[in-house]
């Protein structure tokens, strides 16, 4: 495997009554990223159509984690699913955890 490859994972509350809320009870997004540049190069989430797991993967493999606004602006413009604010919310998370690693990285750096 890839050690340059790292699993991060967002989770959000998704709103009530939607269907991915009754099966999985909030949405988990999971993506590959390169912990050197911060690149997406694969991304999963729990959304419970076929289509909607696709168009969310197509729109963030590609992208950068140190780039979330412009990652955010593409779901603004281009997702109209009921999970938006979910996505958005787990997508931060995600972000938040990439810079985390990034410092704890930067630190364990400077110690050697």
């Amino acid at each position: 495997m890839n050690k340059k490859l790292i699993f991060i994972s967002g989770y959000a509350k998704l709103p009530n009554g939607t269907t991915a809320h009754e099966v999985y009870g909030g949405l988990i997004l999971g993506l590959g990223v390169n912990r050197e540049t911060g690149d997406i190069v694969d991304c999963e989430c729990s959304l419970v159509t076929q289509i909607a797991r696709k168009f969310i993967a197509d729109l963030m493999v590609g992208q950068n984690l140190n780039n979330i606004l412009t990652i955010e602006q593409a779901i603004n413009e281009q997702y109209y699913g009921a999970a938006k604010k979910a996505i958005i919310s787990a997508l931060g998370i995600c972000g938040e955890k990439f810079r985390q690693i990034q410092k704890n990285s930067d630190i364990e750096d400077e110690l050697h």
